[in-house]
């Protein structure tokens, strides 16, 4: 592989839990009794608008849970949706001890909508690890769409045959391969520590 310069990690499932997949959704499921099914069904229909950027959280609440009265408030619900946010730290350490490297310049490549992306970087803890948030909120689409890495590293102005990126799911990877990335299928903390070294010939701290 040729020396990387830029090295992209994905955020949920990597630096931290998902914000609001299927786990997420179904905790409140059975924490505010939806209709699991008709829940799913809304959500379906606006989330790919709504991690675009194109609706707010509360056109997505209005659509996929407010759409009759509800005994539960809609700061309650927003409330349980944050907490379900969880950073993995040692991956978070990871990435920090990669800033102290010179030679790499570290952004974030991630589908979330806008409330909870702002949210999730700062309960991370990691507004000051990364140069920039690739989101799909802000870059208008998403992954696995080619677009979205060409847009994403046009942004970066970086070179696919230099950049590395790290995601928990083989979808994302493989059209950022086909670009000609560098790519990191992330298991766990251990695992990507041993794989960094491997890929970046340096030594990292351990848990």
């Amino acid at each position: 592989m040729t020396a990387i310069r830029h090295i992209f990690f994905d955020i949920g499932g990597v630096l931290g839990s998902n914000g609001w997949d299927r786990e997420q959704r179904r905790r409140a499921v059975e924490e505010f009794e939806l209709e699991s099914d008709d829940f799913q069904c809304r959500h379906e229909e606006v989330v790919g608008e709504w991690e675009e950027g194109r609706i707010t959280l509360d056109e997505y609440l209005d659509i996929a849970v407010f759409h009759s009265p509800r005994e539960f408030s809609r700061r309650k619900f927003v409330d349980f949706m944050f907490a379900q946010s969880i950073p993995n730290e040692p991956v978070v350490d990871l990435a920090r001890a990669l800033t102290r490297e010179a030679r790499f310049t570290l952004m974030t490549l991630n589908n979330e909508a806008d409330e909870l992306n702002r949210h999730r970087i700062g309960k991370f803890g990691i507004s000051d690890v990364f140069e920039a948030f690739l989101s799909s909120c802000w870059l208008g689409v998403r992954k696995p769409t080619q677009r979205f890495y060409s847009r994403a590293l046009a942004i970066a102005q970086a070179d696919p045959e230099t950049s590395l990126f790290i995601d928990d799911r083989e979808q994302n990877i493989a059209p950022a391969r086909a670009l000609g990335m560098g790519a990191l299928l992330f298991t766990s903390a251990d695992q990507l520590r041993s794989d960094l070294e491997r890929v970046l010939h340096l030594e990292l701290p351990g848990a």
